[in-house]
């Protein structure tokens, strides 16, 4: 029972109490028919009130409340049980509530007339509750069903961002081997300084965040190591240049998010000594920008785009938001959102 429903439970009960109470209000009116068998006695009123309330509430607490007799009895299917222990209740109400009755303020002037009240007050007063309770349950089912729809969305974001990001690592670890593969065979001590940072990116790549969430300032980190591995290779011939300012450290892109930018960068733009490739990354109206100079491959196959339908994908999944692509007689720009 949460805090919602308990504030269902107690307004129901008072407007359901007032309800089947408002005919003695009219004794109020002295002129009228009520006044005539009735006299309006506000303590007795009061009595008779509150403890129609209680009813109301005590109905709604052993139907709704989990754990208790009734609750179960509805659980397991058990409607007979629940309806014939649900009667047995409201009689002794009934019972109870005429007996007190006139036991504080007196015999009725007509024989039967106090039983005969509760009972027509008291039935009308289940009949009220069980259709607060039923609207009760129908709310409840569909909750609990918007609770299951959200936990399997949830599910398959994860197994989808999960597959997406298992899709960098592939390309990532054949291109990188075969680089090491060259170097190796030229400079073995440079090598080992190509496996340390190739171990680097490896160890980030593994350990994910639990919302594949990261602040700009810890993927910047994790990117140097990959710049590294590409300096090694390219030499001269590759340059980047990082302008962040403190204001934006802190702010959030997806994990993994830059590498496989620059890496699209290298690896569909050829580099020289006269004419290096040159990325940029920096930020621009709560974007961060990254740009590279555009001098395509000669005779390079087709691109497929696949890395970057990818990560708009991890983007628009995880955040609901996606990048942008823009491309320049000179410029390849890809803009990723901060969050």
């Amino acid at each position: 029972m949460n805090k919602k429903e308990r504030k269902i439970y107690f307004y129901s009960a008072f407007l359901i109490t007032l309800v089947v109470n408002s005919a003695k209000l009219m004794a109020l009116n002295s002129d009228g028919i009520i006044a005539r068998y009735w006299q309006f006695d506000i303590v007795e009123y009061a009595f008779q009130f509150l403890y129609n309330m209680f009813f109301c509430l005590l109905l709604f607490y052993l139907n709704l409340s989990d754990g208790k007799f009734l609750n179960v009895l509805r659980k397991n299917n058990q409607y007979l049980k629940l309806y014939l222990f649900n009667g047995l209740l409201i009689v002794a109400a009934i019972i109870l509530g005429s007996m007190l009755h006139s036991l504080l303020f007196g015999t009725h002037p007509f024989p039967g007339g106090r039983i005969r009240g509760y009972f027509a007050r008291f039935l009308l007063s289940s009949i009220m509750i069980a259709i607060v309770i039923r609207l009760i349950l129908l709310m409840r089912e569909s909750r609990n069903k918007d609770l299951i729809n959200e936990q399997l969305n949830s599910a398959y974001l994860q197994a989808q961002l999960q597959l997406l990001r298992e899709q960098l690592n592939p390309h990532f670890l054949f291109n990188t081997l075969s680089s090491l593969s060259a170097i190796t065979r030229e400079n073995p001590d440079l090598a080992q300084n190509y496996i340390l940072h190739l171990s680097k990116i490896f160890r980030y790549t593994l350990v994910s965040p639990d919302n594949n969430l990261v602040i700009l300032g810890q993927e910047l980190e994790h990117l140097k190591s990959y710049i590294e591995l590409v300096k090694m290779r390219l030499e001269n011939t590759f340059q980047i240049h990082i302008n962040i300012t403190e204001a934006i450290i802190n702010k959030q892109i997806l994990h993994l998010s830059l590498q496989p930018l620059v890496e699209n960068a290298v690896k569909h733009n050829s580099a020289t000594l006269s004419n290096p490739l040159t990325v940029e990354i920096f930020e621009k109206d709560k974007w961060l920008i990254i740009q590279n100079n555009l001098q395509p491959t000669i005779g390079e196959a087709e691109n497929t785009g696949l890395g970057l339908i990818n990560l708009n994908e991890r983007y628009r999944l995880q955040t609901h938001h996606e990048i942008e692509i823009h491309q320049t007689a000179e410029y390849f720009i890809v803009k990723i959102p901060l969050l």
